[in-house]
């Protein structure tokens, strides 16, 4: 995603990303009937605020913008089409935003493209225009370790501006990442507020030349909503759009559906992680010949014992046999794979050949771990049997994996599993978890637009118990 920050080094950077006039039109057209003051708090070359204007003749107008080359084209712009309003160079992390509004007649509208990157993306390029990092923007203990505390800063943006248009007749209205205008809507609610919402899909790809999922968020703060979004598949009102919303504390994909089948959600069993290595090229291997050939083409000789069928996601998802096996340097995450130098020194001789590529492994859940460890493995990584899930794929699909000869199958770390120690009883969760009910909450619970629609924390929302009772019967 390509998005222009309006703050030293990044902007050269990430390049521009204005919105199209085209889009633009399309967007104020969905927006209400009578509005007296618009506000752009990112403004760039003015396509919104321009529109916005021509759309509610007589409203004044306000916008903000830190690149002053950007504030001179979104002047000449409203200029061109004959429009006042007041523009002027500011940052938007500086900006007194409740006193800023307070000034403008309501109603108001306040609509917007906010920059479509994260906080890690902007300082990775050096960037230092970023909000400061509120307790609720960072994620605690093994989140924060494996990237949930990294945030959007257009979330954070947009949360900053509902923040300050409570209580008003005001309208927001921002063109964002689906999933951003998900988690912004989840933590309103939570807090309480409930606008009217509505999300409108936008074709991202067309529009802006990106593969992402992409809408048109718009929040009523003068109209009550009841922490409910409807959802509507493109830039018009459908006739009965589905709605998602939270329910129970957590949000979900089909509230009426939810509703349906919530009896059979619960305190579920904790679903385990497939093992993360982030090196494929030297960890994962597939047979060649009578041996076994390592993804840089090299031949690989090391000992049987560390060696344990892999499945991938896509390979769980279609219900292939395992190709690869994975040279697994722990029983546990706790153990040091140094160990490996007396007790298999073929191993450590190979994992010591290629430590240049396994210490350039850039996740931080290798921080102050042993030289060449994994991450995701333990006792449950070897029982026999075990019902596993993509999460990649909706619908769900659960296979039960037995082992290959006297090895337990292993799975990477976009795969969750549940571990069983005999057939019989991960048979029957597999049947719990195949039961109408299961499916249909799991459709309910779940996004199709997710990247990785199912995760552990969804799928321990399933009570086995109960769907297993309904069942028996």
């Amino acid at each position: 995603m390509k998005k222009k920050l309006k703050n030293s080094r990044a902007s050269a950077e990430f390049g521009d990303f204005q919105t199209p006039g085209g889009l633009a039109g399309r967007v104020v057209a969905l927006l209400g009937e009578r509005v007296r003051s618009v506000v752009e708090p990112t403004c760039g070359r003015g396509s919104l605020l321009v529109a916005a204007l021509e759309r509610f003749g007589g409203a004044r107008g306000l916008g903000l913008e830190l690149d002053a080359g950007h504030v001179a084209d979104c002047r000449d712009a409203l200029a061109a089409a004959g429009l006042a309003a007041e523009v002027r160079q500011a940052d938007f992390f500086q900006v007194d935003w409740e006193a800023e509004l307070g000034r403008l007649p309501e109603p108001m509208l306040v609509v917007g493209n906010p920059p479509w990157v994260t906080s890690a993306a902007q300082g990775a390029v050096g960037g230092a225009n970023l909000p400061e990092r509120s307790a609720a923007a960072v994620a605690p203990g093994l989140d924060a370790v494996t990237g949930a505390s990294n945030f959007d800063i257009s979330e954070w943006m947009m949360h900053r501006l509902a923040t300050a248009l409570v209580g008003r007749r005001a309208t927001l209205a921002m063109l964002c990442k689906t999933s951003v205008a998900r988690r912004l809507l989840r933590r309103l609610w939570r807090d309480g507020v409930t606008p009217a919402a509505e999300l409108f899909a936008i074709d991202a790809a067309a529009d802006f030349g990106a593969a992402v999922a992409a809408c048109l968020l718009i929040l009523d703060f003068g109209r009550p909503g009841d922490a409910s979004c409807a959802q509507h598949p493109g830039l018009a009102r459908a006739a009965s759009p589905a709605r998602f919303g939270l329910r129970d504390g957590q949000l979900v994909g089909d509230r009426d559906a939810y509703d349906r089948w919530r009896d059979f959600t619960g305190d579920g069993p904790r679903w385990r992680s497939g093992v993360k290595h982030d090196c494929a090229a030297v960890m994962e291997l597939t047979a060649a010949g009578d041996g076994w050939c390592n993804g840089l083409g090299e031949p690989v000789d090391v000992e049987p014992e560390l060696l344990f069928p892999l499945l991938k996601s896509s390979e769980l998802a279609a219900g292939t046999a395992p190709r690869r096996r994975l040279l697994l340097p722990q029983r546990a995450t706790g153990d040091d794979p140094a160990a490996l130098r007396d007790r298999a020194p073929r191993a450590w001789r190979y994992l010591d050949r290629h430590g240049d590529r396994l210490d350039a492994r850039k996740s931080a859940v290798y921080r102050g771990r042993p030289r060449f460890a994994v991450f995701g493995v333990g006792t449950y990584s070897f029982s026999r049997y075990k019902v596993a899930v993509s999460g990649f794929y909706r619908p769900a699909r659960f296979r039960l994996i037995g082992p290959l000869g006297d090895r337990p199958v292993l799975f990477d770390d976009t795969c969750y599993f549940l571990s069983f120690d005999d057939s019989a009883s991960a048979s029957r969760a597999l049947a719990a978890l195949e039961s109408e009910p299961a499916r249909a909450l799991l459709d309910a619970l779940t996004f199709a637009d997710a990247k990785r629609p199912i995760t552990a924390r969804l799928l321990a929302r399933l009570d086995l118990e109960k769907l297993a009772t309904r069942e028996a019967r």
